[in-house]
């Protein structure tokens, strides 16, 4: 759609709401704003934007390493867990995606936590090697989770037992749904789909499984865990989404806010994932087993979760604005850090056909412009009070009939012909 007006996204404060109401009251009487009228004037102060030619994006990962028996010298299979934490608006600045995909962030750096504790303790670690995994460019079909992946060698790619990605998990209700791009009836699938139906149950949940088969001949890319399947790596994407968001839409617009994530969603989420992946590490799958009960020292921390989320609500995460040292980026790998061990950066050059500019934002500035009738009014009363002082000012100093003089038409003069 073509716009033939600019549009402006500012932040809400008491002077743009009055500027509003104002405008709503003129519509609303049949006097809307015009030359003749009046209206307000919208002045931007900014530099005119540079393209960018070269947009980065940031990949952050780290591993927990399981424990390998004496003499053993086998590569132990490992299960990924990902999220990718940037976002896509209009306005880039206003742009927080506190769900899509902020939700998917907060409960991997909360899973990361859970397991760090167990694994700290050689008597509680799995055979198992456990990868997290903070990619960038997810709005623009996972460029980031493919470049990361592509950037494994062989062996470690097949190590790779099954991966987890996590994406909106903060919206409220008892159902989520597991996005698969193999068949369900696989073995592997069926495997996963049940340990998480396992525990939902028991949790007063429902997951219900959702298969969309890849087109490879397409370059757009639905879900995150379909970059895996693209190099034949199991894997799944766990989402209170049934069904994918159009390109570009939902994944961090303008109206994903703080207030349409559900803490409390998010909570179960981390429950959920973290209960699956711990009884597939450690054999458990009969019903009663909580590793991470409520009462226990490995329940989930409600204020943690609590923390990230305000944060990441509050910052925009447009992957072509955030630099190589961004404060955000320096957050995630430092609290990765905290939980993991051999923490990796990587960072890339976005793919694809889209264009950035620098300036993303700036100054707004509006001005009450009076209407033309006022103009025409008050040219009439300057006018009238210039004469008037005019004519004062010469008769006081030189009379009345100098005054006269100066409108008097001059006599004309006749030329005698020679």
């Amino acid at each position: 759609m073509l716009l033939l007006y600019p549009v402006y996204f500012a932040f809400e404060d008491d002077d743009i709401n009055a500027v509003l109401a104002e405008v709503k009251r003129n519509d609303a009487s049949g006097q809307p704003a015009t030359a003749t009228t009046g209206g307000y004037k919208l002045v931007v102060a900014a530099s005119d934007p540079k393209k960018i030619a070269s947009p980065t994006i940031t990949n952050i990962q780290g591993w927990l390493p399981g424990l390998k028996l004496d003499g053993d010298s086998s590569q132990l299979p490992t299960i990924a867990i990902v999220a990718s934490y940037d976002t896509f608006g209009a306005a880039p600045a206003l742009s927080v995606g506190s769900d899509s995909n902020g939700s998917g962030v907060v409960a991997l750096l909360e899973i990361a936590r859970l397991f760090s504790v167990l694994y700290s303790n050689p008597k509680t670690r799995g055979r198992y090697n456990l990868l997290f995994g903070l990619t960038s460019g997810g709005p623009y079909n996972y460029n980031g989770t493919q470049k990361w992946l592509r950037s494994f060698d062989q062996r470690l790619r097949e190590s790779i037992d099954y991966a987890i990605c996590l994406n909106s998990l903060g919206s409220l209700g008892n159902e989520l749904h597991l996005h698969v791009s193999k068949p369900p009836e696989n073995t592997y699938i069926q495997q996963i789909f049940q340990g998480f139906s396992s525990v939902a149950e028991e949790s007063g949940l429902q997951v219900g499984l959702k298969h969309k088969k890849i087109n490879i001949s397409s370059p757009r890319v639905a879900w995150e865990h379909e970059q895996f399947s693209r190099l034949r790596v199991t894997a799944a994407t766990i989402s209170a989404l049934s069904t994918a968001p159009e390109l570009l839409e939902g994944t961090g617009s303008l109206s994903d806010n703080r207030r349409s994530v559900s803490e409390a969603s998010v909570i179960q989420s981390v429950k959920l994932v973290a209960e699956s992946v711990a009884r597939h590490v450690y054999s458990q799958e009969l019903k009663g087993t909580n590793v991470f009960a409520d009462n226990s020292s490995l329940a989930v921390n409600p204020s943690y979760v609590r923390s990230w989320l305000d944060l990441l609500s509050t910052t925009s995460r447009v992957a072509p604005f955030l630099s190589k040292n961004d404060p955000l980026i320096m957050a995630l790998q430092k609290e990765l850090a905290d939980h993991t061990a051999e923490v990796n950066i990587q960072h890339e050059t976005l793919d694809g056909t889209f264009t950035f500019y620098d300036s993303i934002s700036g100054r707004l500035h509006v001005y009450q412009v009076a209407s033309v009738t006022f103009d025409l009014l008050l040219l009439l009363v300057l006018g009238s009070y210039l004469i008037t002082l005019f004519s004062f000012l010469v008769i006081t100093t030189r009379g009345l009939d100098d005054l006269i003089s100066l409108f008097r038409r001059p006599p004309s003069r006749k030329v005698k012909a020679a």
